[in-house]
């Protein structure tokens, strides 16, 4: 077994596992993807531990070479076993116990292997492993198609708050957002301070356990760019020439220009080769490192249909990781910015974080991104919906405003332009929650239930 200490926070995830051991009773293996240092190992190996009676996980990033001498004889599945419990030093029994693949994508033989290990049906089985390096390394392999497969994202907020001991809070927000009543300045106030600490350090569960260990948001940086650069060196892996390392790293400043789109020209010069450009641009997508909104050219409830490939922005999968990136042009962020970020008080406009909150929010919750723009009437300037929803029939459009507002112009023409299409319209910011006419004026920190 691994004997690695390491914290284990609440997920999610957990919940839909318990229901894939239930119902597929080992007739297919669970696939737990997601970009690096989201936590699959330890979700996986906490389950492990607490729903049966016994296990082994097999992690190919440090395998012995007994064990890949083992791999190499899996198409005898009793030879096999019979020296992993040997080698792990663990009883196995039948339908009792599960065998964890841990980095997967290093052992593609094992993976194509799992059609025959689940027919067996001795064990049950959990892979995990980064998409992007799952898709490079099954050239040659058979993909099963006999796995279940779940996206694993940075902690959300809700499990953030749980992490921090304040499961509770949390769900005394989820009641304040149906009531549909303000809940005064002091009160919003204190609620987006706590909410901005979230913003601040993320939802990486290292950077999670170092806070709560520390205590020191200045601790917690250099944890993030710990896995900043391991991102940026498994970018350089898949692609030698840096060019999807620039465009990562360009997140931050692309989406400070408010820009209508992401102009990788910009950054990497214009590329000869389109294929070659979208090849980039599908690994990034695949790394789950970062979310992408596509351009939805006729805004419909069927969003999907309209995506436009050509124009779309890119957002951080972890806004925690957004803003240590933002100020990696310093060896380490101060103590002192970060607290002006707590306190809203850093000079800066900030509107490029919350977008990238609200975007982690809205995809961690199962939504794909989606926005519109279009001229106004002058032809000078652009209306912009920051993101669409699609709910039943109908569509909500988000504008999303870093402090209080003035006016919603966007928000409004888009309502008029499109009002047969229209359902609910929400202006997410920074202050209590409003009604402005048909608009509600939704804090930030209630993204999570729309």
């Amino acid at each position: 077994m691994n004997n690695s200490k390491r914290t284990y926070f609440k997920r999610k995830i957990y919940q839909r596992m318990l229901d894939w051991k239930r119902d597929k009773d080992g007739s297919t293996a669970l696939l737990i993807k997601g970009a690096r240092r989201v936590g699959k190992s330890t979700v996986a190996e906490e389950f492990a531990k607490n729903e049966y009676d016994s296990y082994v996980v097999i992690n190919f990033d440090n395998a012995r070479q007994e064990v890949w001498d083992a791999v190499k004889n899996i198409a005898d599945i009793d030879d096999f076993f019979i020296r992993i419990q040997l080698l792990y030093n663990v009883t196995l029994t039948p339908r009792r116990s599960v065998v964890i693949f841990d980095e997967i994508q290093k052992a593609p033989l094992v993976r194509q292997a799992i059609k025959y290990l689940v027919q067996d049906h001795r064990y049950d089985y959990i892979e995990t492993g980064s998409l992007l390096s799952i898709k490079k390394n099954v050239k040659n392999i058979t993909i099963p198609s006999e796995e279940t497969r779940m996206t694993m994202y940075p902690m959300d907020y809700e499990e953030f708050k749980g992490a921090l001991g304040e499961g509770s809070a949390f769900q005394l927000l989820r009641d304040a957002f149906y009531r549909k009543k303000p809940l005064g300045d002091s009160v919003n106030r204190k609620l987006l301070r706590d909410f901005r600490l979230y913003m601040m350090v993320g939802g990486m569960p290292q950077a999670v356990e170092s806070y709560l260990n520390t205590k020191n948001l200045s601790m917690v940086d250099q944890v993030k760019r710990e896995i900043i650069e391991l991102y940026a060196d498994d970018f350089r892996k898949i692609d030698p020439t840096g060019k999807i390392t620039r465009l990562f790293r360009a997140i931050p400043s692309e989406l400070s220009r408010n820009a209508k789109r992401y102009l990788s020209g910009a950054v990497i010069g214009a590329q000869t080769d389109d294929n070659h450009l979208d090849e980039l641009l599908e690994d990034m997508e695949d790394s789950l490192c970062v979310n992408f909104a596509y351009h939805a050219d006729n805004p419909s409830v069927g969003l999907p249909l309209h995506k436009n490939k050509d124009a779309y922005k890119m957002y951080m999968g972890d806004t925690g990781l957004f803003v240590t990136l933002a100020f990696l042009d310093k060896e380490a962020t101060d103590n002192i910015i970060y607290q002006k970020l707590l306190s809203d008080k850093l000079s800066a406009d900030l509107g490029y974080v919350y977008e990238n909150i609200v975007a982690q929010m809205l995809k961690a919750s199962g939504n794909e991104l989606f926005y519109h723009t279009w001229k106004t009437p002058s032809g000078k300037h652009n209306y912009e919906i920051d993101f669409l929803l699609s709910r039943g029939n109908k569509l909500y459009p988000i504008e999303v405003k870093s402090s209080g507002y003035k006016a919603h112009a966007s928000l409004d023409a888009f309502c008029q332009k499109y009002s047969a299409e229209v359902g609910e319209r929400y202006l997410v910011y920074t202050k209590d929650y409003h009604k402005d006419g048909s608009t509600t004026l939704l804090p930030v920190y209630m993204v999570p239930f729309l």
